[in-house]
């Protein structure tokens, strides 16, 4: 199994970046919740967004919600989130998960979480 994060980079505030997740060897459209944590330094993993396996219902953490967007699409195994408005505070390494489910739920909890890509830099400068 091998997620791959791709899309970070150095911005200014108040910019957009797209992040994208590819997810290999998961049968990627049945039953795997998808979602993005980042870790700052000195700080514990957060979560940031997560998608359920089928797409109809996503969930956000407090600090991003209303500027990002989760999204994903089974057909190209590939999971992304859009983030506008983008603030310091924002910046970390982001991290996309893949979690095993058995329903159609959003998972927020890194701990449930079965596999992890590699990880990917966002800087927001002010």
């Amino acid at each position: 199994v091998q997620l791959t994060e791709s899309g970070g980079g150095l911005v200014q505030a108040g910019a957009s970046l797209r992040l994208s997740c590819l997810v290999s060897g998961l049968r990627f459209d049945r039953y795997i919740a998808m979602g993005w944590f980042r870790q700052a330094p000195g700080k514990e993993r957060e979560f940031v967004a997560g998608i359920s396996w089928t797409g109809s219902t996503a969930d956000y953490g407090d600090s991003v919600k209303g500027r990002f967007t989760i999204a994903r699409d089974n057909a190209k195994n590939t999971v992304t989130l859009q983030m506008e408005s983008l603030k310091p505070e924002d910046t970390a390494v982001y991290y996309c998960g893949a979690d095993q489910v058995n329903t159609d739920v959003v998972i927020t909890s890194a701990r449930f979480y079965d596999f992890w890509g590699q990880g990917t830099q966002v800087t927001v400068s002010s």
